[in-house]
């Protein structure tokens, strides 16, 4: 039994490397060819960038919808976005205060409320995610990039995704660097999705805890790394300011993009569990950072010790109730 489940974990972790490299290499990859193309510089960073960074997360989503394993596919949402307020800003925090004080950023923090509320009306009205849910969350994110993309255009304040078009693009030179990086990403996410998904899933059912868990805590801690490593090298650099913009836009694309993309890829049912634990703590992460953003007040080392505790709390909880305990 033993010897499966280390086999089915590193399996899950082999398969987290393979999205978060493929998911980068289909990025940098569609960038040099837009570069080649031509493609405004604006339009590559409100379309590709944008839904090209979400790209792993959407990938297990979808997966684990047309498997079955819905747990999978919603607890990958609600982790991450429960990962990236109280992890991903809280152990940030306590190396240097992160600044709320970023320009336009209180508009995308409504946002994510309204994202957030519609995402819970779902979970607590119906109790899933169907085509027709689904759809209305995608033309939501479509919005919201039609809304970014209007604000840039009239003249708006500087986008950071911008600056990050600048790196891929120089970091994707060249034809044949761009072919081997767009064949690399498209081959490797649906393949990493395929490793995560079915070992999760397996690991699940052997530890006999519902698949809501695996997604909620490794699924979600793995395709949260990226934006824990970007802001922990921005608070290092007394840069945090740039990154909050980049924690509040993910939670936006996790509901709007990867849990629409749930809903056209099939039905995801939410289990009766998360409606008591998970949805609520995720709420309650929205809310708390929204609180900060809107009043601009700054994410110093007492709220950050605060978040990481919470963040602790939640996985100690899952773990009690999953029987671990």
């Amino acid at each position: 039994m033993i010897p499966e489940l280390v086999t089915q974990l590193a399996f899950i972790i082999l398969g987290l490397g393979v999205l978060l490299v493929a998911g980068d290499l289909l990025v940098r990859g569609a960038v040099g060819l837009a570069a080649a193309l031509k493609i405004p510089a604006l339009l590559v960073s409100l379309t590709i960038i944008a839904f090209g960074t979400s790209a792993p997360e959407m990938f297990v989503t979808v997966q684990a919808v047309l498997t079955g394993n819905d747990g999978i596919a919603l607890g990958n949402i609600i982790g991450s976005n429960i990962a990236n307020v109280f992890l991903v800003l809280g152990l940030p925090a306590l190396i240097y205060p992160i600044t709320t004080h970023v320009l336009g950023l209180r508009r995308h923090a409504v946002i994510m409320l309204l994202a957030t509320a519609a995402f819970l009306a779902a979970a607590y009205g119906p109790g899933w995610i169907d085509t027709n849910i689904g759809a209305g969350l995608f033309f939501g994110i479509l919005l919201y990039v039609a809304y970014m993309w209007w604000r840039a255009s009239h003249g708006a304040s500087h986008d950071p995704l911008l600056d990050e078009v600048e790196e891929y693009k120089t970091a994707a030179g060249g034809n044949l660097k761009t072919i081997v990086f767009l064949v690399a990403g498209l081959a490797g996410l649906p393949l990493g999705a395929h490793l995560l998904v079915s070992n999760a899933a397996a690991l699940a059912t052997d530890l006999g805890i519902r698949e809501e868990v695996i997604g909620l805590t490794i699924v979600a801690f793995g395709t949260s790394l990226p934006e824990l490593a970007t802001v922990v090298a921005a608070a290092l650099h007394r840069k945090s300011d740039v990154a909050i913009g980049g924690v509040v836009g993910s939670n936006i694309f996790n509901i709007f993009a990867v849990g629409g993309a749930a809903g056209l890829a099939g039905t995801a049912v939410f289990d009766p569990a998360s409606l008591s634990l998970d949805l609520p703590v995720m709420a309650v992460a929205g809310v708390a950072l929204s609180a900060f953003v809107l009043t601009r007040r700054d994410i110093g080392r007492i709220t950050g010790t605060v978040f990481v505790a919470a963040y602790a709390g939640f996985i100690l909880l899952l773990a009690a109730n999953a029987g671990a305990f």
